[in-house]
């Protein structure tokens, strides 16, 4: 490599709505419900969405798979985790 030649950096793309486009209606239904309330736990999210908890908990395993959506724990119930938008 001459001293003029840079090495090409590849940029890591984080994901964007594009990688929600494949997912069922339920996973978009609640990316969306995100998008709007900042953060939410998955039974406001089930409350929000009309979805049943258990269509919540599937769409929310498939938005973590592509990495659309962050949790974490709740700091007012450890047992709970507060999900928010990856993407915006």
């Amino acid at each position: 490599m001459s001293i003029t030649e840079t090495p090409q950096v590849e940029a890591v793309e984080e994901p964007g709505w594009e990688a929600v486009e494949d997912l069922p209606p339920s996973a978009k239904l609640v990316a969306k419900s995100l998008e709007y309330n900042e953060s939410l736990t998955q039974s406001q999210l089930a409350e929000e969405t009309l979805l049943p908890g258990r269509t919540v908990r599937y769409a929310l395993s498939r938005l973590e798979e592509v990495g659309v959506v962050d949790s974490r724990f709740s700091f007012s119930d450890a047992r709970k985790r507060v999900y928010t938008l990856a993407i915006e």
